[in-house]
């Protein structure tokens, strides 16, 4: 499978056999940083703000998920979970939908906005994760050390950071750096482009990989 950073919080997660999941497409004009022009089989949605709700920014007829539920679309099976979008069980921002997404058996977590910090309950819930996509930039969501809490006990083979402050990005969050400097440098991989291509057997279960994108977003 392949998963392309998008900016901010949007994906693009493709499987082997061309079916495509967008996650959390956002407005250009509130974000700053202009959309790429994509299509999309499958586009979600974690939460009803201009920076993840941009589902009209998707090209093609893609089915639209923002409501917490299980479904199986075109080869895909995607789970989405009710969560808190701040620390007080949602009654300053709302709720958001993590989604879980499996695609040519690897297991992908989108976090949405994830405001409240990890519980057993709530990392029970979501369960065994190959490839972790969480928010790190605070002031809207957890922060930094918060998302390496998560890290700790869902224990991702893959990690990517995202929803952090970008040279374009116009909201007022966190640099990734406060992220990265949580773990130690053999951990951190480093790609060229937006893009990397993952399956089940580069996973050894023991060791968890930091992704960081090259690129304009930075």
């Amino acid at each position: 499978m392949k998963i392309k950073w998008l900016g901010h919080s949007s994906f693009m997660l493709e499987e082997s056999t061309g079916t495509t999941i967008v996650t959390d497409p956002y407005d250009s004009n509130y974000v700053g940083i202009k959309y790429p022009k994509v299509c999309a089989d499958i586009v979600t949605v974690s939460h009803g703000h201009e920076d993840h709700n941009s589902a009209d920014s998707v090209g093609g007829t893609p089915i639209v998920l923002d409501s917490k539920g299980y479904w199986e679309i075109k080869g895909t099976y995607i789970t989405a979970l009710e969560s808190a979008h701040d620390s007080s069980e949602g009654s300053l921002r709302g709720k958001n939908l993590v989604f879980r997404c499996r695609l040519d058996g690897v297991e992908v977590v989108h976090m949405g906005d994830i405001g409240e910090e990890i519980t057993p309950k709530l990392g029970e819930a979501i369960g065994a994760v190959n490839v972790l996509l969480i928010p790190v930039g605070g002031t809207y969501t957890i922060d930094a050390e918060q998302a390496k809490e998560y890290v700790d006990f869902l224990m991702p083979d893959v990690v990517i950071p995202m929803h952090f402050k970008t040279p374009s990005c116009e909201l007022d969050i966190d640099k990734v750096k406060a992220f990265l400097q949580l773990f130690d440098d053999e951990q951190i991989v480093n790609v060229d482009g937006d893009t990397i291509e993952l399956a089940r057997d580069d996973f050894d279960g023991e060791t968890t990989k930091v992704i960081v994108f090259d690129g304009d977003k930075f």
